[in-house]
């Protein structure tokens, strides 16, 4: 005979072959600030890279509304959180931010005045 009493795994709906997914994912109170924040900022970067259509020649997802947003949102977490990540993790971010933020201003039809562009409230204006 076999005992019928559900598991907290089968009551959830998952079959005894399913992977134990709790066993596979790192607890996120394990992850130091650090990473989880240059994490983020790595999506962004490259979410903003795409959007600025740097990904590939005529690429087909520039949109410059999105980009503009997207560097805003890095700029911000770059600058905040600087000194709590240390110059080894901000420096690069720094310069890939600084590289976005040009990028944007040479893409843009009509390039926004120094100081008003995507993230500059943040870190000022952005010069070549």
């Amino acid at each position: 005979m076999t005992d019928a009493t559900p598991t907290p795994a089968t009551e959830a709906g998952a079959t005894p072959d399913a992977p134990d997914y709790d066993a596979m994912t790192r607890d996120i109170a394990d992850v130091p600030a650090v990473e989880v924040i240059t994490t983020v900022a790595v999506h962004l970067l490259s979410a903003a890279a795409v959007n600025l259509g740097l990904d590939k020649p005529d690429s087909e997802h520039k949109d410059l509304d999105e980009a503009r947003k997207l560097i805003t949102a890095l700029a911000g977490l770059v600058t905040a959180s600087a000194t709590e990540i240390s110059s080894f993790h901000a420096a690069p971010l720094r310069d890939g931010l600084k590289s976005l933020q040009l990028a944007f201003r040479e893409a843009s039809v009509v390039p926004d005045e120094p100081g008003q562009g995507p993230g500059e409230k943040f870190t000022g204006p952005v010069f070549g």
